[in-house]
């Protein structure tokens, strides 16, 4: 499965401002974890999403935790907790032992510049490590922080202030991060296990910001915002990672008088990256709802998110259903599957040249009736059959994302 967070932040220069609303996920979707509050009070929270329902477990400590405190879920169901004490950021692990929390200390990192900030970074592929990005006025650093041997380890430094961060493979040697150098914004590609060499990836056009939002392992899927097609304004594209092609901006993922951010995309489609669907979230006037896209189709589906949806938050299966948490005072530990409808089959007979699209228009009321709670009899009717495990990727270098079709902005 490809699961995400995407937290809401004041802006690209803020991004790692962390909110405590969401709830994060492991790769694989087997747990979940978030910050929750009781009687104005914070505590750590683990979600278990594998099982025939959803169930958390509350992880308190002995004292509330501070609002802006991090959480994340490890692969064999601890809870990794950054905290800020002092000036230092520390890590533990969580997990229950029996009526209480128990927490393994795996120690702390000192940041030398005090208006560096620290992060976590997404959860890693394989559910064993945990990273963080200290991010200083001119110096970024990414750091080991669950998994090593010893404690936090720092395993590269880049010049520059740097955001974002995707993995690009399933070992977690791979990491996309968005640097800011120059005055210009462009995503790298750092190696963590060759002493963070670091080599370009996404870089549109001479004077644009290109950042880097998600990355699929299976089709190579690239999600990326970029001012190149229209200087100033941020646009969302996509691109193939290895491809020599170049990244297309369709008009549609323009929605006037919202923003929009994509947080999910499917898995299991295997050299079919215009087949994969892709879940956006859609803040308006109107409030937070769902959009589901696919780079085959030239619209987006609009679709009601569940009341309680731990907003930017989900993740899909192979078969195209998209499990989204949510909680209300009637169930603190939900998931919502939302079935969107199958990707639309062209006509044989039809051409294959792009069709213009029309100016973007504000969307109407999302649709409510895909959206159902999770249950263990409730699958899609006879789903296909999932593809072969497709051979671990290399550590080889993808090939940089460069020149857009600035001259022809509709595109599919």
């Amino acid at each position: 499965m490809t699961a995400c967070v995407i937290e809401a932040t004041a802006g690209h220069e803020d991004e790692d401002v962390i909110a405590s609303s969401g709830c994060t996920l492991t790769a694989d979707g087997a747990y979940g974890a978030r910050l929750a509050s009781a009687g104005g009070s914070w505590f750590p929270e683990r979600w278990t999403l594998d099982g025939p329902e959803p169930y958390a477990v509350p992880l308190p400590r002995n004292q509330p935790e501070e609002p802006g405190t991090e959480v994340q879920p490890m692969a064999d169901g601890r809870v990794l907790i950054h905290r800020v004490v002092a000036g230092r950021h520390t890590f533990s692990l969580l997990y229950p032992t029996g009526p209480g929390t128990g927490e393994l200390p795996l120690g702390a990192v000192e940041c030398p510049d005090r208006t560096a900030r620290l992060r976590l970074l997404p959860p890693a592929p394989c559910g064993e490590r945990a990273y963080a990005l200290a991010v200083g006025p001119r110096v970024t650093s990414v750091w080991l922080v669950a998994g090593g041997a010893f404690g936090p380890e720092r395993l590269a430094e880049l010049p520059g202030r740097c955001s974002g961060g995707v993995w690009l493979d399933r070992s977690g040697r791979l990491l996309a991060l968005d640097r800011e150098t120059g005055g210009h914004t462009k995503s790298v590609v750092v190696d963590l296990e060759a002493g963070g060499e670091v080599s370009p990836l996404l870089q549109i056009a001479a004077e644009s910001d290109d950042r880097l939002l998600l990355a699929d392992h299976d089709s190579g899927l690239l999600i990326v915002r970029s001012d190149a097609p229209s200087p100033g304004q941020d646009r969302l594209g996509w691109g193939v990672l290895g491809s020599s092609l170049p990244v297309r901006f369709p008009e549609c993922l323009r929605v006037r008088d919202c923003s929009v951010t994509p947080f999910a995309i499917q898995p299991g489609q295997v050299l079919t990256p215009e087949s994969c669907a892709v879940a956006l979230r859609v803040d308006g006037p109107a409030g937070s709802w769902v959009g589901v896209w696919r780079p085959a189709e030239r619209r987006v589906h609009h679709l009601r998110a569940p009341e309680g949806w731990l907003a930017g938050s989900g993740l899909w299966t192979p078969e195209g259903v998209l499990r989204l948490p949510y909680a209300t005072e009637a169930v603190p530990c939900g998931v919502a599957r939302v079935s969107p409808p199958p990707v639309a089959v062209p006509d044989p007979g039809a051409g294959t040249a792009p069709l213009p699209e029309r100016e973007p228009a504000a969307p109407a009321a999302p649709a409510a009736h895909s959206v159902q709670p999770a249950d263990p009899s409730a699958r899609p009717a006879e789903p296909p059959a999932p593809p072969a495990e497709s051979p671990a990727p290399s550590a080889a270098r993808p090939v940089p994302l460069r020149e857009a079709p600035l001259g022809r902005l509709v595109t599919n």
